[in-house]
């Protein structure tokens, strides 16, 4: 069984994910809430802002502070990989940094 990280030490089996999604449509939000009234959240953006929403063939819905794209990411990587051990955990703050310079800035920087 394969596992990713999807966030600060936290784990995911591959074969258990259904969908990645953002949270910031309605229908995700109220969906996020049924399963919260359902005792079926897993919470593990450790007090940061939720960027994904994952949900399980179980029907638990986890929440991660890591972009949806991040993870898909690491979905797709690790898909050749029989390691549970991601190359590298950015925090979300890291993560944020990274996203927000573009080799076009870096050049501009110079």
């Amino acid at each position: 069984m394969k596992f990713i990280n999807i966030g600060y030490g936290n784990m995911v089996a591959v074969d258990r994910i259904v969908t990645l999604v953002s949270p910031d449509s309605a229908p995700i939000k109220r969906l996020i809430q049924d399963a919260k009234d359902d005792g079926r959240v897993i919470d593990v953006t450790c007090g940061r802002k939720t960027r994904a929403v994952i949900i399980t063939d179980s029907e638990h819905v986890i929440l991660s502070a890591l972009q949806a794209e991040t993870i898909a990411n690491r979905l797709d990587n690790g898909a050749d990989s029989d390691t549970a051990e991601p190359a590298e955990d950015m925090s979300p703050e890291a993560e944020e940094e990274a996203d927000s310079h573009s080799p076009q800035d870096s050049e501009a920087r110079r």
